[in-house]
């Protein structure tokens, strides 16, 4: 729709839904209290009961009143997702166990929070076990410190039982008096102006999860986020129904992106804003290969755990390429030509025909449904493999032999013996992996072959190789 001159230069203004950020430590209760919130079953899809992806949803109160929730994840992984979070937002939930009270991730929280200059109200969960006391949760808030109403400070605090759906009503009504307190004004006539809270790819293409804060947008709209420009092909509201319009405090879900911008991103109207001063940092990148770490590939489902992932990589890894959706054929190469690298994937899914090409190529690929556990994975790694080279062989020569090829070698370190596995090497490029099936020096067989000797080596498989190339024995 046009835009008049007159209503551009006298824009509508109206109360907008709030935009509301829940935040806390893991396993208080954040999605199952969203759950109770929007009538829906998210917890009960989580994987180990942790919200592992940051998304948007919308409800109405009993008195017709609006509310955005972003629901960030509790994980430690996950605080540059939580600090966008909260950036994003008008107003925040502090999320705290009544069982459990104040912990490490709260603490973050609340830096978060505070960073962000946000109002906030504190959540006191799980209310209808024993083991919870609201006096202990406020106890612990005074060392933070957090100065409760009624306490000698102005920070609203509601005790709730998702389980027992108390509290729920009371909580609504804090957080629509709390956002009508600070005027939270907009007009569908005004700029774009809305935040990329998360991306993502499914069968329709890359997807943009986005919050608007004032404007509005609609389906044919020119756009831009982080640098990227796009013409918007559809537009679908936090149930994943289509629609054509998103009106300022909708969460909308965006499809017509190119690249992937970064969580966090101003989303403007095209040639409007600062929005196109900066790349997108969220794309696809790739670097060298660092000979002193181990080389691997990441992939992960969306943009926010990509980024919580590539946040806690262990300092002996060398991320060498990193991307959102599915391992492709390019991700197998780009592994494959790394010595080669392994690739670990979150959340996201490797196709049938890309895991076949990964066995052909000999390349290992590792999936996770849970952050930890593929955290735990590359600390295993890290420990094991401190691999340390044991032995070295230059090969000097190739010749034929019962219808084998000898690689005539020189022992330049350490010792190689029969049936030991090693490494064949061309420059710094790996071949593959090999097993010592026959040894002889001079005509004499021989099981171990020691430093500054000359022997003939048969191995399986039977690689290629050329005079020059390397086996390596590394354990």
């Amino acid at each position: 729709m046009t835009k008049s001159k007159q209503e551009k230069m006298d824009p509508k203004l109206e109360q907008r839904p709030p935009i509301v950020a829940v935040l806390g430590h893991v396993d208080h209760g954040k999605t199952t209290l969203l759950d109770k919130i929007r009538n829906s079953r998210v917890q009960e899809r989580e994987y180990g009961g942790i919200t592992q992806g940051i998304g948007a949803s919308q409800v109405e109160t009993k008195d017709g009143k609006k509310i955005t929730f972003i629901d960030t994840p509790g994980h430690s992984a996950f605080a540059k997702m939580r600090s966008r979070g909260a950036n994003a937002a008008d107003l925040a939930l502090l999320i705290i166990a009544g069982n459990d009270s104040v912990k490490p991730q709260t603490k973050e929280a609340l830096r978060f929070i505070k960073g962000s200059e946000v109002p906030y109200l504190v959540v006191v969960t799980k209310m209808d076990l024993p083991s919870s006391s609201i006096d202990k949760v406020k106890e612990d808030l005074k060392s933070l410190p957090v100065k409760i109403e009624g306490e000698g400070g102005d920070v609203p605090l509601v005790a709730v039982s998702a389980k027992e759906n108390k509290g729920i009503d009371e909580l609504l009504e804090m957080i629509v008096l709390m956002a009508e307190i600070r005027g939270l004004n907009a007009s569908r006539q005004n700029d774009l102006d809305g935040v990329v809270i998360e991306t993502n790819k499914d069968k329709r293409g890359l997807l943009v999860s986005a919050v608007i804060r004032d404007g509005s947008l609609h389906v044919s709209n020119e756009v831009t986020a982080d640098g990227i420009d796009t013409k918007i092909r559809g537009l679908f509201d936090h149930n994943n129904k289509p629609i054509n319009e998103a009106l300022p405090g909708d969460p909308v879900l965006i499809l017509g992106f190119s690249e992937l911008p970064s969580v966090g991103s101003s989303l403007v109207e095209k040639g409007k804003g600062s929005a196109g001063k900066s790349k997108a940092e969220g794309k696809k990148t790739q670097i060298d290969v660092d000979q002193d770490k181990i080389p691997i590939v990441v992939k992960a489902e969306s943009q926010g755990s990509l980024e919580a992932v590539l946040e806690n990589i262990p300092s002996k890894f060398s991320v060498i390429h990193s991307g959102v959706g599915d391992v492709n054929d390019s991700d197998i190469f780009i592994a494959k030509n790394a010595n080669p690298a392994r690739i670990f994937v979150f959340k996201a899914k490797i196709p049938k025909n890309v895991s076949n090409l990964a066995d052909t190529e000999n390349v290992q690929v590792e999936t996770f449904e849970i952050i930890y556990k593929l955290l735990d994975r590359l600390a295993d790694i890290e420990k094991e493999g401190e691999e340390k080279l044991s032995a070295e062989a230059r090969i000097l020569a190739k010749f034929p032999f019962n219808k084998k090829i000898v690689a005539g070698s020189k022992i330049s370190k350490g010792e190689i013996r029969m049936g030991d596995k090693l490494k064949l090497f061309e420059a710094d490029k790996l071949l593959g992996e090999v097993r010592v099936t026959s040894m002889r020096k001079l005509k004499d067989k021989i099981s171990i072959a020691r430093e500054g000797e000359e022997v003939g080596i048969i191995f399986s498989p039977q690689l290629d190789f050329n005079e020059g190339c390397v086996l390596k024995s590394i354990r």
